[in-house]
């Protein structure tokens, strides 16, 4: 199986945005495809789910009122009962107490006793009232609070699933938003992961480097063109006995194909090729490569263009960029033999991997 280094590059792309968003919640393509279209299910899903929080809600609210109502009788014959078998207990304490006698310890200490246990008696009933208020005072506190709510809730019903929605809709608007602006990379994506996993299936003697980035500096001046090469990127770079392969990859639509606005890839991936050869050119010219230099000159290193079609394909040809299916791709590949051996692929992969410069996110979005 082909050696593969780096994620697909509109992957990659889409990973940086949904962690950078916080909307990383999506494990697959597939699944976020299949989000994107189903925008309107999972809007009603949202307010379904409220509109049955609220009617939840409604329900608790009247249980619970109902219950207060029957508390308040409740908890106060409760507190008279425990007053009044404190209270008995009180009197209970009093009647047992010794008979006074012509003794004067005795009797101050019989007088203090009885004190204690009457300023015992009139506290308990002290606290009882104030028991009875403040368990009243909070009560019907909480009572008018949700009778208030349930009135609110019977009256504007919809109003208050509107309320409890809208902050989860909110954020629902913006993911929609965020994935909206993601979707020509979305299925560029899609295009990108065709193209990897058909060339996975060449040897181990290939090795596949995707969302291949390079920055100049200084930059490259391409003087036939008048053009200056600050940086490069193509979507995959295959490194063969062969030479290399720049593969660019187009899920285009035939709308896409013939629309002039769009960025010609036989353009992109002919600077891509310019810019790669004066790369590898100024590493040969060093001579730190034992192959590179023969008897009879420089070897060539073979830089050839490919550009896979995975939906539409123009009808046109183009020079010096071969315009390709994906069940042409690899036909294509393998049609050219090879004039490195495995170590001298291996040095050309290293050396490029070395100016690989693709961003990483952690994100739970792998395939």
């Amino acid at each position: 199986m082909c050696r593969v280094y780096n994620t697909i590059g509109c992957l990659n792309a889409i990973q940086l945005m949904l962690v950078r968003y916080n909307v990383d919640e999506f494990r697959t393509l597939n699944e976020l495809i299949n989000y994107r279209k189903n925008y309107q299910f999972n809007e009603q899903e949202i307010i379904s789910d409220h509109t049955l929080f609220i009617q939840e809600e409604k329900s608790i609210l009247e249980q619970e009122i109902a219950e207060l109502n029957d508390a308040i009788p409740r908890n106060k014959n409760d507190l008279e009962d425990r007053l009044r078998q404190q209270l008995d207990a009180f009197n209970q304490e009093i009647d047992n107490l010794p008979e006074t006698n012509s003794k004067i310890i005795p009797t101050i200490r019989d007088y203090w006793l009885n004190l204690v246990i009457c300023t015992k008696f009139w506290f308990v009933q002290l606290q009882f009232h104030y028991n009875i208020k403040t368990f009243n005072y909070q009560v019907k506190k909480l009572l008018s609070e949700k009778n208030k709510r349930f009135e609110y809730l019977s009256a504007n019903f919809q109003d208050a699933i509107n309320e409890s929605c809208f902050p989860e809709l909110q954020a629902f608007e913006k993911k929609k938003e965020i994935i909206e602006n993601l979707n020509h990379t979305i299925y560029g994506a899609v295009g990108e992961q065709k193209v990897e996993k058909t060339l996975r299936i060449l040897s181990d003697d290939f090795i596949l480097i995707n969302d291949f980035c390079c920055t100049f500096k200084p930059p490259i001046h391409n003087k036939a063109n008048n053009d200056t090469i600050h940086s490069i990127q193509v979507d995959h770079l295959l490194i063969s006995s062969a030479g290399i392969f720049l593969i660019e990859t187009k899920n285009w639509s035939d709308k896409s194909i013939n629309n002039s606005d769009l960025r010609s890839p036989v353009e992109q991936i002919l600077r891509t090729n310019f810019a790669l050869y004066k790369l590898l050119s100024e590493k040969k010219r060093k001579r730190n490569w034992n192959f590179a230099r023969q008897h009879w000159g420089d070897r060539k290193i073979p830089i050839k263009n490919i550009i896979v079609f995975t939906n539409n394909k123009p009808v046109e040809e183009f020079q010096f960029a071969k315009i390709l299916t994906l069940t042409e791709l690899i036909p294509y590949i393998k049609y050219f033999k090879g004039n490195f051996t495995s170590d001298e692929t291996e040095m050309i992969a290293e050396f490029l991997l070395k100016f690989s410069e693709q961003k990483k996110a952690h994100s739970k979005l792998k395939c």
